[in-house]
């Protein structure tokens, strides 16, 4: 409980009082205590308030509630009251930017979410939709505050119902630096992105204790819900740093790319690169040999402005690659196939992680750049018994939806359904190009030709002579460009300045969807 005002000596009323606001306010930046911060720091992890120090430009942040205190009488807890009740809140600048922030304080109670705790954060979160700016969330926290029953649940609702509100509105980041467990969980879930820190923080629903009880399966901390499971496996994660120092620091560098809400457009920074600028490189990139994969990332990298790529969800479904790069200092989101994983075939994983992504990109004003080389879906039982035709369909109605500016350029294969699916021109692509070394058809020459001469099986020199008489037919992009369907088949060491045109002619871009409540996209 904070210590009652000590009796003053006289003297000058006004510095008394100033000298009590002092004191309470160092009280309050202790939290839970000295030896509770050196615990804190023993775990290699920063206190709530070095973080924010660390995430915010200096000197910018102004705190909220900092004296707030909770009101729980029950279990001997009105003898046990700290300021600001584990959680410190308020806004500050990322390179002048506004945004608002919560962070946790284990040093106090462990984090765990009381009802005021709970007002704070959706105080906060209130503000961000109200002047629209974005809402950082870094959590560290036990649960909720067991002692206060129904009343912590009743917070963490409040909170979720903010974060569903806020969805689609202002841009919304958790960074989970310690434990996150049970109905605290959700409301990262239902943010625009979750970064992880490798080996102290983790997320689950029930922890390993209750999992071996209920089903007798022996696992870990770490492999239940740490950062390597939930930027690999379950996709939960976006991305995973290596401590808090770099997490605060990258999500400042994200925060940078993202417009401050819904109504604005993304900044634009000054850049120091030729927007014209040939990569004689590219056209070498394509391999001779149609099944030889080739890094797209390459491509990606020397289409960015001064060859730099913010990558989202690195780690999950690798055949495809998402993440965020500029032009002419503009934020563009990509989405490009990697031929380097599974040939870059569209499967169940691949296909939610960029449907996700192209559905923020829209949500936020984000233009849309799409490199294609994409033999079709992934074949197989697991995949079909998966249900990777409404997973699938996800990709497809995002790319659909979406009313930013779309340009797509497809570099080798576009096959089947996956070439609609890719930002098609038929799903209002804008503007669509293609290398020479595009081949757009409905399947591979060789399978194709089975189908078509199936006759002819067994000879091979007539199945050869079929093979490429439908590769000089179908084995490039000029069919397509006859029906429009490409717009112009362009040199890949031009990439860069094409595509910068192309997005520079569509800043005035409008386009609405029909009137709707909202849209029921294949979950």
């Amino acid at each position: 409980m904070p210590k009652d005002r000590e009796v003053r000596e006289e003297g000058d009323p006004m510095k008394d009082i100033l000298q009590e606001l002092d004191r309470r306010r160092d009280e309050a930046r202790l939290g839970g205590g000295q030896s509770r911060i050196d615990s804190q720091h023993a775990k290699g992890k920063l206190t709530a308030r070095e973080r924010i120090d660390l995430l915010l430009d200096a000197g910018s942040f102004e705190e909220f509630d900092m004296f707030k205190t909770h009101r729980c009488t029950d279990f001997g807890m009105d003898q046990h009251q700290t300021y600001g009740d584990g959680v410190v809140t308020g806004w500050g600048t990322i390179n002048g930017r506004m945004v608002y922030v919560f962070s946790q304080d284990f040093t106090v109670f462990g984090g765990s979410l009381s009802e005021t705790h709970a007002e704070k954060i959706c105080k906060i979160m209130d503000m961000a939709m109200q002047n629209g700016a974005p809402v950082i969330g870094i959590n560290d926290s036990g649960g909720a505050r067991i002692q206060e029953g129904v009343a912590s649940l009743a917070g963490y609702a409040e909170v979720f119902q903010r974060n569903i509100m806020a969805s689609g509105v202002v841009p919304q980041i958790s960074v989970i630096m310690g434990p996150c467990a049970g109905g605290a969980v959700y409301s990262p879930a239902m943010t625009d992105f979750i970064f992880m820190v490798k080996d102290s923080s983790y997320m689950f629903v029930t922890g390993p204790d209750v999992v071996k009880t209920v089903t007798n399966e022996q696992v870990t901390a770490e492999e239940l819900g740490g950062a390597s499971t939930h930027t690999r496996k379950s996709s939960v994660a976006d991305g995973a740093f290596e401590n808090d120092v770099e997490a605060m620091v990258e999500v400042r560098r994200l925060v940078d790319l993202l417009p401050l809400n819904n109504r604005e457009k993304p900044p634009v920074r000054p850049f120091f690169d030729d927007v014209a600028r040939v990569e004689d490189s590219l056209d070498t990139l394509i391999p001779d040999s149609a099944n030889t994969p080739y890094d797209m990332k390459e491509l990606i990298l020397k289409v960015a402005d001064e060859g730099d790529f913010y990558e989202i969800q690195e780690e999950f479904a690798k055949n495809i690659i998402t993440g965020f790069i500029r032009l002419e200092g503009s934020t563009v989101g990509v989405v490009a196939n990697q031929p380097m994983v599974l040939a870059g075939c569209l499967d169940i994983d691949s296909s939610r992680k960029a449907a996700r992504f192209v559905r923020f990109c829209d949500a936020f004003e984000i233009p849309i750049l799409t490199f294609v080389d994409v033999p079709g879906f992934l074949p197989g039982t697991g995949q079909e018994l998966g249900g990777v035709i409404k997973h699938g369909a996800k990709l497809l109605f995002a790319y659909g939806e979406a009313t930013v500016p779309k340009v797509t350029v497809i570099t080798r294969k576009a096959y089947g359904g996956a070439y609609d699916v890719m930002a098609s021109k038929h799903l209002r692509g804008d503007f669509n190009y293609a290398w020479p070394t595009a081949e757009i058809a409905v399947m591979g020459a060789k399978g194709a030709t089975e189908i078509i001469h199936r006759g002819d099986l067994g000879n091979d020199e007539k199945i050869a002579a079929h093979t490429r008489d439908y590769e000089g037919r179908f084995a490039n992009p000029f069919v397509a460009a006859e029906r429009g369907f490409i717009d112009e088949v362009i040199q890949p060491r031009g990439t860069r300045r094409r595509v910068a045109r192309a997005f520079a002619a569509l800043r005035g871009k409008k386009l609405k969807n029909p009137w709707k409540k909202h849209d029921n996209i294949p979950l």
